[in-house]
């Protein structure tokens, strides 16, 4: 066997791996992403929690660039006087704070959560957030996050999608479901993935050997 003939085997062999290692659905394939109980925050409301001049500090990187989990959390209480401790605040800083929680977590704190797109916080519910230096009462601002489904320019345009365009999902594994209406949200740099919040991944069965899905558009 010559060098070009080992070579040639050589990339068969690492492509047959890499194929059996993928998921089955190509260009449909979607990384799922769960969401749970977190805090979006601006400059202003975080030196109310914890003090003139407090930045964010990294805690780890998350899977959109530029977007982290911080080591700085909250309480978050509600109308019926119960309360979480320990929300994880995610950076960067926003221009618009806002508590996105699942629908579980909204009964359990009392709360009548909108079910909405982040950012879009109008009329939505009020909370309380204590902070180590402070605390801030929001009148409106925790909504249950609407699930939806981040990419590219390029891939929008591979898939024939557009901003604001509604799809399905479909899951696999043995509690496999299909979510309607998953919102696609197009910006350059995204890495294509959909997040869903705990009570959406805990219906879909989702652990860390199912955390994927199938676009249908």
């Amino acid at each position: 066997m010559n060098s070009t003939d080992l070579v040639a085997k050589i990339e068969n062999i690492v492509r047959d791996i890499i194929n059996e290692m993928l998921p089955p659905f190509g260009d449909r394939t979607v990384a799922i992403g769960i969401s749970a109980r977190h805090m979006h925050i601006t400059p202003e409301h975080l030196e109310i929690l914890f003090g003139p001049g407090k930045k964010l500090t990294k805690l780890k990187d998350l899977a959109q660039p530029g977007e982290f989990a911080a080591n700085e959390t909250v309480a978050i209480v509600g109308p019926n006087m119960r309360m979480f401790n320990k929300v994880r605040i995610l950076g960067p800083v926003r221009e618009i704070s806002q508590i996105e929680l699942p629908y579980t977590d909204g009964v359990y704190l009392g709360l009548d959560l909108p079910y909405r797109l982040s950012g879009d916080i109008e009329g939505s519910a009020p909370i309380t957030v204590i902070g180590p230096a402070g605390v801030l009462r929001l009148p409106e601002g925790a909504i249950r996050a609407l699930r939806h489904v981040h990419m590219n320019p390029q891939d929008a345009a591979r898939l024939g999608l557009k901003d604001g365009d509604k799809i399905q999902v479909k899951t696999h594994g043995p509690a496999s479901i299909t979510f309607n209406d998953v919102i696609v949200r197009i910006k350059d740099g995204l890495i294509r993935q959909m997040h869903v919040d705990t009570d959406e991944a805990n219906a879909a069965g989702f652990d860390r050997n199912n955390w994927f899905g199938e676009m249908i558009i």
